[in-house]
């Protein structure tokens, strides 16, 4: 699992292991575009921030508060709050930045365990300063973001902020923990994803409707549409880890065989390889032998892994979109099943060819 879940759970249903016909990719891209002012505004302010940094570590958290990624949790903060394309307002603009540091700060760390080379098309913080500086600048963005949640006139968003930054963290640990061993079950794959994927994404939304006054029935409605995405995503990108392009996507690829990491996709594959392949692959995993990727992604076409676990995908994302159902007259609604719409465009986009 990089950074944001074997087999017969997997495959709920013959219905879901095949993609929706519903994916409109001109929607997925109608919704950035209508946040273009709020992600300028985003840009401002986290620059802004760079002044309340050290001066001695102001060029690494200006390293790491990039404008390039694609700010998925701010995003979800925005739409979840939205107010109208006209309004760009003060308080979702900070709250985007704190969950936006939080992310920042678990990327940092997540390079440094995978030993990654790339993010976003260049080196990673951990390859620029080496990994007992880079883990330090991440907690220094953890520390940041708190105290931006802190600001706030409510004690709300730094509570809200402050038990998710606990849950994310302990996701990595467990992760971290588990590396190297084969004794993982579906349900301890989910529990991972839960914590150190899903949480930030749910928080992101519950944040945005909150602080937009919205009613407490579509705050709850809109948590549970962001850790349902949440899943979905991080499902998505355990699979991209196999099945991307390392030059389109812009980050190291194939490190989670390599780490030891059992995340869905090979879950997948171990339930449908012969004893003597299965060993192989558990050697590896467990460090006892060098990853081969290559063998395992021609394994895994041969054994059509992509549709079972892009069946994984599709089962978030209806569920994200079930827990909107009953709001379809907010506004905010249909600028987040847009979101679904692109997912389910960059699943049907990175499938490999028959």
């Amino acid at each position: 699992m990089s950074s944001p879940t074997c087999p017969e759970p997997v495959e709920r249903s013959d219905s879901a292991a095949a993609a929706p016909t519903t994916a409109r990719p001109g929607v997925f891209a109608e919704v950035y575009a209508l946040l273009t002012p709020h992600q300028a505004e985003l840009n401002r302010f986290l620059r802004s921030q760079l002044a309340a940094f050290e001066p001695e570590i102001r060029t690494m958290a200006d390293y790491c508060i990039d404008t390039s990624g694609k700010r998925i949790r701010p995003t979800l903060v925005f739409l979840s709050g939205w107010r109208g394309s006209s309004v760009v307002a003060p308080d979702l603009v900070r709250v985007a930045a704190v969950v936006e540091l939080v992310h920042l700060a678990t990327l940092v760390h997540d390079d440094i365990m995978d030993e990654a080379d790339l993010r976003r098309n260049r080196r990673t913080a951990f390859r620029e300063f080496g990994p007992t500086a880079a883990v330090l600048l991440g907690d220094a963005l953890f520390a940041h973001a708190l105290h931006l949640a802190a600001q706030f006139p409510t004690t709300a968003v730094c509570s809200a902020v402050s038990d998710s930054t606990r849950k994310v963290v302990a996701g990595e640990i467990v992760q971290t923990l588990r590396r190297g061993s084969t004794n993982i079950t579906r349900a301890d794959y989910d529990r991972i994803v839960d914590l150190k994927t899903a949480e930030l994404f749910r928080v992101s939304c519950y944040l945005g409707a909150l602080l937009a006054g919205s009613p407490p029935g579509f705050v709850e409605a809109a948590s549970r549409f962001g850790r349902h995405l949440g899943i979905a995503y991080q499902i998505y990108d355990d699979l991209v880890d196999f099945f991307g392009d390392e030059s389109r996507i812009g980050k190291t690829l194939g490190t989670d065989l390599a780490s030891g990491k059992l995340t869905l996709p090979l879950l997948a594959l171990l339930d449908r390889l012969t004893p003597a392949e299965r060993a192989a692959l558990i050697g590896e995993v467990t460090g006892a032998r060098p990853a081969q990727p290559a063998v395992h992604l021609r394994q895994m076409r041969e054994h059509d892994i992509f549709s079972v676990v892009a069946a994984a995908v599709h089962t978030e994302i209806q569920l994200a979109v079930d827990a909107l159902g009953e709001w379809a007259g907010e506004e905010p609604t249909a600028l987040l099943l847009g979101l679904c719409d692109g997912l389910r465009t960059q699943v049907a986009t990175l499938r490999p060819p028959a």
